[in-house]
């Protein structure tokens, strides 16, 4: 039986919508974390947990921020699609993630995992910079960083990484969420800022 162009159609949103949940912002940063922070750990011979405080503050919390928001009917979607709801949310998770830094670096957790927070952190201040006048991507910001510092600690071999960042990219515009510029230049502020203050820091 032949499927018809609406149905093709369909299909394609369908999986699109399931590559944004799967590879949402808060999913991808709080798997990185903790990925992170297991290499860390087994590499200084002290706990591999260390990325999980990290993904608490970077993931967990801003997101808890957004769901109550759009439960109380602020925002329309944990997506945030308008541009304008999107500072006070990112506002919100530059001070978890300022907290969560802190926290970390008392307690002496791994480079690593601090750097991957101040990387994170410097990611989002941009991003809320530029949300002031456009609708940057940050699915694909985060996408592109993921896969660049994967790369960064796991070596060649996380390579494999690169084509769920371009999916996730493939996504948003197949949702209408974001135009074809917003999403590259994401995906190229996330790939620049993973790969500069990340390995700078440590």
């Amino acid at each position: 039986m032949a499927v018809g162009t609406a149905d093709v159609r369909d299909r394609l949103d369908r999986v699109a919508h399931v590559v944004s949940e799967v590879l949402a912002p808060a999913v991808l940063v709080g798997a990185l974390l903790i990925a992170v922070g297991w290499h860390a750990g087994g590499q200084a011979g002290v706990s591999r947990w260390w990325g999980l405080p990290g993904a608490v503050f970077a993931a967990a919390i801003p997101l808890a921020y957004v769901l109550r928001g759009v439960r109380q009917g602020r925002l329309t979607s944990h997506h945030i699609p308008e541009r304008a709801h999107r500072r006070v949310p990112l506002l919100f998770g530059i001070a978890s993630v300022a907290v969560g830094l802190t926290l970390l670096i008392l307690l002496d957790a791994p480079r690593d995992v601090i750097a991957l927070l101040a990387a994170g952190g410097a990611g989002l201040v941009v991003f809320t910079v530029v949300t002031l006048w456009w609708k940057m991507s940050i699915h694909a910001g985060v996408a592109g960083g993921t896969a660049t510092v994967l790369v960064a600690v796991y070596g060649p071999v996380a390579l494999v990484a690169a084509p769920f960042a371009l999916l996730s990219c493939w996504a948003r515009v197949r949702l209408s969420a974001h135009t074809p510029a917003q999403v590259v230049a994401g995906a190229l502020v996330g790939v620049a800022i993973a790969g500069t203050v990340f390995p700078l820091l440590r």
